[in-house]
């Protein structure tokens, strides 16, 4: 689960940032005032000064804003520094508009969130929505941080936040679903995934989130096709391996949750869920000296993973 992307207005840092500064403070001129009429946007936000005989020294404070505006939205994730110096430096001349300093405070707390800084990152999210209390993006993401926190009922307000803003936000919905499968809220959180699902059916990861939630309820016919087309869209994928494995156990279909939960082991091997899955299946099957050990190497790997399985109506 990661906060939302940088800027979506028309890609507005994409519009700026396309420009190669590397080229001569002439043609920097030149791109500036062929670039107006077609980026109003960008002309409301940076008001940039009509270039005059001080056009040089213009022109230099103009190629390090766009230089700390593409830094700012990096959107590398290996590159989280970058992003925080670009953006402070935005931040630190004290001259950008409240609309511009709340994205910008946005994607420096998106910076701090992948360093696992999350403190500071919800410090820039409290900022953004300070600047600009209409814009959903930093409660969405201010919510992922608390998640990671595990403050479960404060991230909830935060998406509920987001979703009044942005009634069709569908990685809102995706995180509330999580914080409610935290919760053990899965009637909540199946149909948090459901709206994520109608408004973006392409959303990473969601149909297993779907399933995973409506085999813990049951649902198993309901939660077989949404691990199907998990699979579909990526055969491999662990998680939704290790869903469909415990949809087939609660549906009785060892075999074929044995054989799910192996194909996810062999791709992550330390997944204890499905070592503790693959264990109980096997000893439905009377294969007791392998269910066992599968039983011990998940405990070893999570301590908790048996009250995990009780709760999903699992022994």
């Amino acid at each position: 689960m990661q906060p939302a992307s940088q800027f979506d207005a028309n890609r507005l840092w994409k519009a700026v940032c396309s420009f190669d500064h590397s080229t001569r403070r002439k043609s920097v001129i030149s791109f500036i005032r062929t670039q107006v009429a077609t980026c109003s946007v960008i002309v409301a936000l940076f008001a940039f000064s009509a270039l005059s005989s001080s056009a040089a020294a213009q022109t230099d404070e103009v190629i390090n804003r766009l230089s700390n505006i593409e830094l700012c939205n990096v959107t590398d994730p290996s590159t989280p520094d970058q992003q925080i110096k670009g953006c402070s430096a935005l931040i630190n001349t004290g001259k950008e508009t409240a609309l511009l300093l709340a994205v910008v405070h946005n994607n420096r707390g998106n910076a701090y969130f992948i360093k696992g800084d999350y403190a500071r990152a919800i410090e820039d999210y409290d900022l953004a929505i300070k600047y600009n209390p209409k814009y959903s993006k930093p409660f969405n993401n201010r919510g992922v941080a608390f998640q990671k926190k595990g403050d479960y009922d404060r991230a909830i307000q935060d998406f509920d936040q987001a979703i009044k803003l942005s009634p069709d936000y569908a990685a809102a919905f995706a995180n509330r679903g999580k914080a409610n499968q935290k919760r053990h809220d899965y009637q909540s959180a199946a149909r948090d995934f459901g709206e994520a699902i109608r408004i973006n059916p392409g959303l990473s990861g969601i149909w297993n989130e779907r399933c995973w939630a409506r085999a813990v309820l049951g649902e198993l016919r309901e939660a077989l096709a949404d691990c199907n087309k998990a699979l579909l869209v990526q055969p491999d994928d662990a998680a939704s391996l290790d869903s469909r494995g415990l949809t087939y156990l609660k549906m009785g279909q060892l075999d074929s949750a044995i054989e799910d939960y192996s194909a996810a082991l062999r791709v992550e091997p330390k997944m204890a869920s499905a070592l503790y899955g693959r264990g109980l299946a096997r000893l439905k099957k009377g294969d007791a000296a392998n269910g066992n050990a599968d039983l011990v190497a998940a405990k070893k790997l999570e301590t908790s993973v048996a009250d995990e399985f009780s709760g999903y109506g699992v022994k």
